[in-house]
């Protein structure tokens, strides 16, 4: 059976992605404190495949992935996952809005959530936790007049009822996490490639490499810069392109690139994902 790592504790949005991604497939998952604890469990042959957060549209790249695929790991993105970060109102079965004096979230979805607890529950007070499970995990032990802010996943972990569903006051938060493995994905006619590569220090360098995907007329879909901690002004581009590496332009281009770059990795080939809006 595939055992598969993710960002735990259970009820996390990584833990959700990974349910999405898993679908009705029988497996064995195994939650780990930090993303650098995941990819250390990859290399040591404890997990099959692994999911972690790469991206968020409101908060942007997750820098601690980003850094740890850019170590020579042997590991492959072979599949992404876009979820909706949905937040819910989430308390003990049987309890009433009108019961709860307390809220406990992370910092962030009690932001995210400002308009909704204002004029529903203006005289709660508000508790930080250091994760939404974690905030779960209180009110499942806690008496019946609190309440966190979570995910559906943390609901159905810690056996909460949803109070009420999409309190967030914006819906275009979405994030993006990729899956892991020992090899990419095979050729699906709607694919992604991920690369990394960093320049020579001459002017003009990024400039020729990108001018490179414009002439095979490749679309790129993100480019990130993460600085290569080892030269102040030294810098590592995170690049998605649309397209299967064993497609003959992309194929083209990326030998043309390697020609190009100081240092250059595929990151992997994998299916698109689509946001699941449901």
């Amino acid at each position: 059976m595939k055992r598969i790592g993710y960002l735990g504790p259970k009820g996390t949005f990584s833990h959700e992605a990974m349910k999405k991604y898993t679908g009705q497939a029988a497996y064995i998952s195994r939650d780990y404190p930090t993303i650098p604890d995941i990819f250390a469990a990859m290399q040591d042959g404890q997990l099959d495949e692994a999911i972690v957060p790469i991206e968020n549209s409101i908060e942007g790249a997750v820098n601690a992935t980003m850094d740890m695929m850019t170590l020579d790991n042997g590991l492959w993105i072979r599949a992404e996952v876009v979820i909706p970060v949905r937040e819910h109102l989430l308390a003990r079965k049987g309890t009433d809005l009108a019961d709860i004096r307390t809220v406990i979230s992370h910092p962030q979805p009690l932001g995210q959530c400002r308009r909704f607890l204002s004029e529903n529950l203006p005289d709660a007070v508000l508790k930080a936790a250091h994760s939404t499970a974690a905030a779960a995990e209180e009110v499942a032990s806690g008496p019946g007049d609190m309440a966190a802010i979570g995910s559906r996943a943390a609901a159905e972990a810690y056996d909460l009822e949803i109070l009420r569903e999409d309190i967030q006051d914006h819906d275009n938060n979405i994030t993006r996490f990729i899956v892991l493995g020992r090899s990419d994905a095979e050729r699906t006619g709607n694919d992604k490639t991920s690369i990394i590569f960093s320049t020579e220090d001459k002017p003009g360098s990024l400039y020729r490499v990108l001018q490179i995907f414009n002439l095979w007329d490749i679309n790129m879909t993100r480019i990130e810069s993460r600085p290569t901690k080892n030269r102040l002004g030294r810098y590592i581009f995170f690049v998605d392109l649309l397209g299967h590496r064993e497609d003959d332009d992309l194929r083209d281009a990326l030998t043309m690139v390697k020609r190009k770059t100081s240092f250059l990795k595929i990151l992997g080939s994998y299916p698109v994902s689509r946001v699941d809006k449901t």
